[in-house]
């Protein structure tokens, strides 16, 4: 099994607008870095080889992040062990702190690609439920074997 994420972020102004400027200019290194990260496997993009442009909870101001990686580990690594954590301390710049569940893991298998409404569909499910085998965080990891043991 493989791990899919996803994280979703309320932009403070529209894409294209001086206020996401900066966070417009790092995507592409942030990518680039994701993509060479160990244990990266895949992630959503657009034809601008980004995902701004994806939406999702039909709110344009919402963008998305999804990725799949071979282990929480690696996802965890490339968030707060690399260069990724200078752009996300400065998130508050770009983005609204959102009260609800924004982000979700969950296991993949190997070559499957999660859809936008996979994504809604396990923030959601963690909304409600909290976190599960089929839908958490890395404050409370599960592990592919606990899949077996719940389904």
């Amino acid at each position: 099994m493989q791990l899919a994420q996803v994280n979703i972020a309320k932009m403070l102004a529209p894409i294209d607008s001086p206020v996401m400027r900066e966070f417009v200019e790092n995507l592409d290194p942030i990518n680039a870095l994701a993509e060479n990260s160990p244990g990266f496997v895949w992630r959503l993009k657009d034809d601008t080889n980004n995902a701004t442009s994806i939406k999702v909870f039909d709110d344009d101001f919402l963008i998305v992040n999804m990725s799949v990686w071979v282990s929480v580990e690696a996802l965890f690594d490339y968030v707060y062990k690399s260069d990724h954590t200078k752009v996300l301390k400065r998130k508050s710049e770009w983005f609204e702190h959102m009260r609800e569940r924004h982000m979700a893991l969950w296991y993949v298998q190997p070559g499957q690609y999660p859809t936008v409404q996979d994504a809604v569909d396990r923030i959601n499910l963690l909304r409600q439920n909290g976190e599960t085998p089929h839908a958490f965080t890395f404050k409370k990891r599960f592990r592919p074997e606990d899949l077996v043991t719940t389904t």
